[in-house]
């Protein structure tokens, strides 16, 4: 299994060379399967650039999931150049518990006049499917989801392959329960024993207290949840749109330090939009 990054930022993209390490682009990833199965988590703008790089490799077909449809993770739909090839099959999955309805969310997004090409109108085979309970197979990718501690509720993901686990938990609010979420303990078992924990960590502890409710955790959370989880490498993610590189280097510094304690010790580093992992 291989993990891509497209965009690790939160909230609303970014530019400036203050930003050129962990980039500006919103929420994308990309997983490939042993086999090169697709399957693509959000629709940030860092898809825009993923759309880009497959038609450039004539990709045709691949899975799409989606964590919620808050702006920062479906602003980079409508520029996803695979919607418009009539060629291209995409497998559309919601979570209808977690999210909604998502074709008729992502209808939403794209409807004149916010944008001038209705979803319903877009030259793609996409087909709209059912998750079977709460596991998804996607080629020898096995996929399951748990629900987000996130306002507008959401779903997070455990990636599966031949003994490794993908973890991503992003837009979770580790420290205020919002309807539909859970517990820290279930989040601790959900991720249990991952090899790669993606978990978001937008705000230093310092600055959590004003922003408790926003469904957002701070480090010192996604390094409790790491500990407990037992996993091998935490990945810091959903960087807050006014944190600069500097600031994000020395927010993993920090959280390095509070990782270190009796026993083996997770890795620690934050996402960046070019970040790939070989699992």
């Amino acid at each position: 299994m291989k993990v891509c990054c497209w965009g690790a930022r939160g909230s609303v993209p970014v530019s400036g060379p203050e930003f050129d390490c962990y980039g500006g682009d919103t929420t994308c990833i990309e997983i490939r399967s042993r086999n090169d199965a697709l399957l693509v988590i959000d629709a940030g703008t860092g898809i825009r650039r993923l759309g880009c790089a497959l038609v450039e490799q004539g990709r045709l077909d691949l899975t799409l999931l989606f964590t919620h449809t808050h702006w920062d993770h479906v602003l980079g739909l409508p520029f996803f150049k695979l919607l418009y090839n009539p060629r291209v099959r995409i497998d559309l999955y919601g979570s209808p518990g977690l999210q909604g309805d998502i074709g008729k969310l992502l209808a939403r997004v794209m409807a004149p006049p916010l944008f001038p090409v209705p979803f319903g109108s877009l030259p793609a085979r996409i087909k709209g499917c059912v998750w079977q309970g709460e596991t998804l197979q996607v080629d020898t990718l096995r996929v399951t989801r748990i629900a987000l501690s996130h306002p507008n509720l959401g779903a997070g993901y455990r990636v599966e392959e031949d003994g490794k686990s993908f973890v991503f938990l992003t837009d979770n609010e580790l420290s205020q329960h919002h309807r539909g979420g859970r517990s820290f303990e279930e989040y601790a078992a959900f991720c249990r024993g991952a090899d790669l924990l993606v978990h978001d960590a937008e705000y230093l502890p310092e600055e959590y207290p004003s922003r408790r409710g926003w469904g957002h955790s701070h480090f010192g959370d996604a390094a409790r949840l790491a500990r407990a989880a037992g996993v091998r490498t935490l990945g810091l993610f959903h960087h807050n749109q006014e944190r600069i590189d500097a600031d994000v280097d020395g927010l993993v510094l920090r959280c390095r330090e509070m990782l270190t304690g009796p026993g083996p010790a997770p890795e620690c580093l934050a996402l960046t939009q070019n970040s790939s992992f070989d699992l």
